[in-house]
């Protein structure tokens, strides 16, 4: 009698998917990703992109459960695990230089070519948008099965289907109606690269790590990326999700967005000169490098604190599909990351079985049991989350973050001292 081989569908190739398909290959278990851009370039990959700082409970052990050390170790080095704190006066008020810390920084792009470069190339379905997705139960078999539509693309039928398209999840609708709702935040941002040959003024302000300047409830706030490059974002408070268009900026050039925010008294006109500089000259670069191009204006979405849904054979989402919460915290690559992993755990412990619904059947509880494992812990670093996105966007956020990492620090000492667990870095 033949082996079962399960169709596994993972629809989104961002750094949850990649991971996934990449440790289930890596088990024998094939899977199909579908992901909604183009294949990149290498061109396209070695551009700044975000930067990810990796924990040790999650992200790190991902890179060593997938083999992936050697080359982690070798991406990077365009950002510093260094942080520089200043209020909107342009005064420091808390700096470390990330000697201790034990989160290193990594670009989004060389992450995900990482997970990429390692799987077989004909697993990842690029240009693959799914429209809709539907469950049903096939009166033959009595398996559950999960339909893609990918329109132009035709449909596809898996036994088993992993969400991990991200905030607009279209799988997460075969699980609840919960959508995204908007945090009250944005961020503008703007990269200029080349900074230390063009600004060197500008990269001793900001340091080989990462800055941030709060206070009024507005932030800017920097990493530092590949080509030599600062990436500089305005963080503003605001309860109007259509800002951009209420204010006449949406599709505006980021030369034409630079005066209204920086001259506007509720946001940026009375800040430092030196950190308004700063965005300014990130939006002349910015402008350079894309010329006409509309500046990326982000508005910052989550889903409710925890957010749960009852669970279904067939189907379970992960990442930002599950538990979408603001970046105040980097944790929605590490959150990802861990998900992929324990999934990958709970598939690969599946044993061998005849067909689908005997297939199903084993695996139910397992996933069943990662999706509570997985949402409690999402929970709590979504308070988190929320807890350091009001500290920073606060009246005085520099003194906030300030007090918060002061505090931190003193727990983790405290820590170590009792022999209850190791010194937490305060970035």
């Amino acid at each position: 009698m033949s082996i079962f081989q399960p169709r596994i569908a993972i629809a989104g190739g961002g750094p949850s998917g990649l991971a996934l398909g990449l440790l289930l290959n890596q088990r024998g278990i094939r899977t199909t990703i579908y992901e909604l851009r183009s294949k990149p370039s290498q061109e396209e990959l070695a551009k700044p992109s975000g930067m990810l700082d990796l924990h040790e409970e999650s992200g790190l052990k991902v890179m060593r459960e997938c083999g992936l050390w050697d080359a982690f170790q070798a991406a990077l080095g365009d950002c510093a695990e260094s942080m520089r704190v200043l209020n909107h006066d342009g005064v420091i008020v808390h700096e470390h230089d990330g000697q201790h810390a034990s989160r290193p920084e990594i670009p989004r792009n060389a992450l995900a070519n990482m997970f990429m470069e390692r799987m077989p190339t004909d697993i990842i379905k690029w240009d693959h948008k799914i429209f809709s997705a539907t469950r049903t139960r096939n009166e033959i078999t009595g398996a559950v099965e999960i339909s893609l539509d990918l329109g132009p693309n035709g449909t596809a039928t898996y036994d088993f289907v992993v969400g991990a398209d991200g905030a607009w999840s279209r799988i997460r609708k075969l699980l609840s109606d919960i959508k995204p709702f908007y945090s009250g935040a944005l961020l503008v941002a703007a990269v200029m690269r080349h900074a230390s040959t063009k600004y060197p003024h500008l990269v001793e302000l900001n340091g080989p790590g990462s800055l941030m300047a709060l206070g009024h409830h507005n932030g800017i706030l920097t990493h530092r990326g590949p080509q030599d490059s600062i990436r500089v974002s305005a963080a503003i408070s605001t309860a109007d999700e259509e800002w951009a268009v209420t204010t006449g900026l949406e599709g505006k050039t980021p030369a034409e967005i630079k005066a209204p925010l920086l001259d506007d008294p509720k946001l940026f006109r009375d800040w430092a000169p030196l950190l308004k500089e700063l965005f300014a000259t990130a939006c002349d670069e910015e402008e350079k490098d894309n010329p006409g191009s509309a500046v990326n204006i982000l508005p910052l979405y989550m889903l409710p604190v925890g957010y749960r849904w009852e669970h279904q054979t067939g189907v379970t989402l992960l990442g930002d599909a599950a538990h979408l919460m603001t970046p105040w915290a980097g944790e929605g690559v590490n959150l990802a990351l861990w998900d992929s992993l324990d999934l990958a755990y709970a598939i690969a412990a599946v044993p061998q079985t005849v067909d689908a619904a005997a297939w199903q059947a084993e695996l139910d509880p397992l996933v069943k049991g990662f999706e509570d494992v997985m949402l409690t812990r999402a929970t709590e670093k979504a308070k988190l989350t929320a807890r350091n996105m009001d500290i920073c966007l606060g009246e005085d956020g520099a003194k906030g973050l300030r007090d918060a990492f002061r505090m931190y620090t003193e727990m983790a000492l405290a820590a170590r001292a009792e022999g209850t667990g190791p010194a937490e870095s305060s970035s």
